[in-house]
């Protein structure tokens, strides 16, 4: 078969690549050995939400029904259709990506792909048999996988990745989860919830490294209370399997030897480059120009592959630039503007600079700020943890940064990315009416609030 262009990998990067360059009326093939929606759809942000939810619906009933005036006796799970719902969401989903491939007639190839030359690509099936596939273009999008700690190595029982903790057969008693980024503190709030003894271990002096300052504090706080054992400041410096699970010994902070029946390593991901075609690398990462083509002529690379930041959302920005750079003959774009989003609870949300960074950077700003304890719509609906940062230019009033931490804030950063996006002044999005009563309302008051004339706070 002869492409022109054929994609490795179908995630976020890869299938939304292949559908849009089917779209602009070229012959695409995807290959992916695994299933179509890669890491995110499968074995990452899709699944995890599920968890998510089911966590956040059970710690309602168990801990706040009687606030909302319901009874009942003897609440019970069944932790095996907690995980097959999961599953269930991510089967449904990649059968849909199928099917917007055949939609849009692209060629669905299911196997490991290996780059022969910038002209051709071998895939071998599951059966072993190969095939070659000459391509004008190649787009690698095979992402990432996660990192294992040196020493202590996955085995799928008592040393996991978030993989293995998507499908983890039975209920831990207790985890130790090292690392406190947005996977790390996604599945501590989620084993939590259904009373698994948590502990994160976070080297950094805060879980959520990337955010606002006070907005990891407030979380911090929030989930200690919720009964998570929270100790940055602190680094594992030996683990080891045991009979019964694992032992950790950790210094920092705190010193001291924690023992648990399962550690979820949370610290970080290592890059998947495909076999064959030898291409300039950046730690272990495809170095690519301002149109995404690596250093072979008519190879391109996007997503994960190419370094952070490894969000699904910008991958498939990123595979949109690309493909539209070579068919359409457009100027892609980097990736500037973006949203970063922990899906725990109280959510957290952010776009563009933090206070850290305008004080790095010497950049004068005002701050506005609106608690949603003082907001009618999150009383309603008893969620009222957490608030809005905005963060204005000093001299012209634009939005240089957002911050939520609070229910739905990772619905909520979107309009704000928006005014990011448009160069938004603190006037032109403070004389935007938002709807009563919405947490959205948030954000105009925080907007006024940096004005110094919020109403409701």
């Amino acid at each position: 078969m002869s492409y022109d262009l054929i994609v490795i990998g179908g995630g976020p990067a890869g299938y939304v690549g292949a559908i849009r360059a089917a779209q602009l009326g070229k012959k695409v093939a995807c290959v992916e050995m695994d299933r179509a929606g890669g890491t995110c759809l499968n074995w990452g942000c899709i699944p995890t939400k599920a968890l998510l939810k089911n966590a956040e619906v059970y710690q309602l009933l168990s801990k706040h029904a009687a606030s909302f005036g319901l009874k009942f006796d003897n609440l019970e799970y069944d932790w095996n259709k907690i995980i097959g719902r999961s599953r269930g969401v991510s089967d449904n989903l990649a059968r849909g990506i199928e099917s917007l491939f055949k939609k849009n007639k692209v060629d669905y190839i299911r196997g490991h792909a290996t780059v022969k030359d910038a002209k051709s690509v071998e895939v071998t099936a599951q059966n072993g048999t190969k095939t070659t596939c000459e391509t004008a273009n190649i787009l690698i999008a095979t992402g990432c996988v996660s990192r294992e700690m040196p020493g202590f190595p996955f085995n799928g029982k008592s040393v996991i990745g978030s993989k293995q903790a998507l499908v983890i057969p039975e209920q831990p008693k207790d985890i130790i989860i090292i690392g406190a980024g947005a996977i790390g503190i996604e599945f501590a709030y989620f084993f939590n919830a259904y009373g698994t003894n948590v502990t994160v271990v976070e080297m950094l002096d805060k879980i959520l490294p990337v955010e606002d300052e006070e907005v990891s504090a407030t979380l911090e706080k929030s989930l200690s209370k919720q009964g998570i054992r929270i100790l940055t400041g602190t680094k594992v410096e030996k683990a080891e399997t045991t009979n019964k699970g694992v032992r950790l010994k950790v210094v920092g902070k705190a010193d001291e030897v924690l023992e648990a029946a399962v550690a979820l390593v949370a610290v970080g991901v290592s890059p998947l480059v495909p076999e064959g075609l030898k291409l300039d690398l950046d730690r272990g990462y495809i170095k690519t120009d301002d149109r995404y083509e690596t250093s072979v002529k008519g190879v391109y690379a996007a997503g994960d592959i190419i370094g952070p930041p490894w969000l699904a959302h910008v991958a498939s920005y990123e595979a949109v630039q690309c493909v539209e750079g070579i068919f359409a003959g457009t100027r892609p774009k980097k990736v500037k503007v973006f949203p970063g989003c922990t899906y725990c609870h109280p959510q957290v949300a952010s776009v563009g600079l933090t206070e850290t960074a305008l004080k790095e950077r010497h950049i004068a700003y005002k701050t506005g700020k609106f608690p949603f304890r003082a907001s009618g719509k999150a009383q309603a609906v008893a969620d009222d943890e957490g608030f809005v940062k905005l963060l204005f230019g000093a001299e012209n009033g634009e939005l240089l940064g957002a911050h939520i931490i609070g229910g739905d804030a990772t619905e909520m950063i979107a309009e704000l990315g928006l005014a990011l996006t448009l160069e938004a002044t603190h006037e032109e999005i403070g004389a935007t009416i938002h709807a009563h009563p919405t947490l959205s309302e948030a954000i105009m008051e925080a907007t006024h609030a940096a004005e110094g004339h919020a109403i409701h706070f």
